[in-house]
């Protein structure tokens, strides 16, 4: 009887480990790794490779065509400026706030202020020729409204008492009004020229606190050349207004403030306003507003006559 040439005489049957294909010993590592399929070191033996050659796995349809992208993917379109930062605004347009703004009451005033109301977080000052030209009147509808929802309003160091039914006209609450006051104790021209240390620090550290609905301070024309800085750092941390009321020179100098207006009188209760400073272009004429009329009848009769005649007349050496 022939003996194959891979057995041995004396090999006897036996199993491959993991396989149930019998064998014998003595067969060779070749032919072992062939019969289960695999080479003697593990790896795929060339049969099996044959066979993945001969059925290769199917590909998935967008792996064989992929899909184009969409040209605004492969060439961005550029933001506009604007919409990059709060912060950002150009030449010709009126700043979007990044804060909250309340309305201040006169339609006029809030269509040329950015986001249309008084800013919060940031300081406004209102320059005035004397006090009294009608800063308060002005101030009242935003100042009521604060009262409105219980927030506290503060007055810093103001030229004259107030006066409780005058607030009471305006629809301002005397019991939600706090006045603080320097212990300097300066008035006249002096109060004018000595900036009371006290009354900044204590407008500074009521603007950090968090619990006050406006503040409005009148200021010394003559302030430390840091004094408005630091307000301005202290006031981004209130969430409301913050009133700074000047004297009128003080127009032409730096402020940090950055929404400056000049306030004077445009007639029994009318007010002229002029922007000085916004986040935005200039106003190139200022705004005539009516305020709450506060004269009897009688009384603005004569003041009206009063005025229409000095109007009429005109100055020497001057054309009209």
């Amino acid at each position: 009887m022939a003996i194959s040439p891979l057995l041995t005489p004396d090999a006897a049957p036996v199993r491959l480990p993991g396989t149930g294909v019998p064998t014998r010993r003595g067969l060779q590592p070749a032919a072992a790794g062939a019969a289960a399929g695999f080479a003697s070191s593990g790896s795929v033996s060339p049969l099996a490779q044959a066979a993945v050659s001969l059925h290769p796995v199917p590909q998935a349809p967008e792996d064989l065509h992929p899909v184009p992208q969409a040209p605004e993917k492969l060439h961005p379109v550029p933001q506009a400026p604007e919409n990059l930062h709060p912060a950002l605004w150009r030449a010709h347009q009126v700043a979007r706030p990044s804060e909250a703004v309340l309305p201040s009451g006169h339609a006029d005033l809030d269509a040329q202020l950015p986001g249309g109301g008084w800013p919060a977080r940031v300081l406004t000052e209102l320059l005035l020729p004397h006090a009294g030209v009608g800063e308060l009147r002005l101030l009242a509808p935003v100042l009521a409204a604060l009262q409105h929802r219980q927030r506290a309003v503060m007055w810093f160091d103001p030229p004259a008492e107030p006066c409780a039914w005058a607030l009471a006209a305006l629809g301002l609450d005397a019991g939600q009004l706090l006045v603080v006051r320097s212990r300097s104790g300066a008035r006249g021209r002096a109060r004018q020229r000595l900036p009371a240390a006290d009354v900044l620090w204590a407008l500074e550290q009521a603007l950090k606190s968090g619990h006050l609905g406006a503040a409005l301070a009148w200021l010394p024309a003559r302030l430390p050349a840091d004094a408005l800085r630091r307000l301005q750092l202290a006031a981004q941390a209130h969430d409301g207004p913050v009133f700074l009321l000047r004297d009128a020179q003080e127009r032409t100098r730096p402020s940090a403030a950055p929404l400056r207006l000049l306030l004077a009188s445009a007639g029994p209760d009318q007010l002229r306003v002029a922007l000085l400073k916004r986040r935005g272009p200039p106003l190139a004429q200022p705004l005539t507003l009516a305020l709450a009329p506060v004269l009897s009848a009688p009384a603005l009769a004569r003041a009206r006559a009063v005025r229409e005649p000095a109007a009429a007349t005109p100055r020497v050496g001057v054309p009209v």
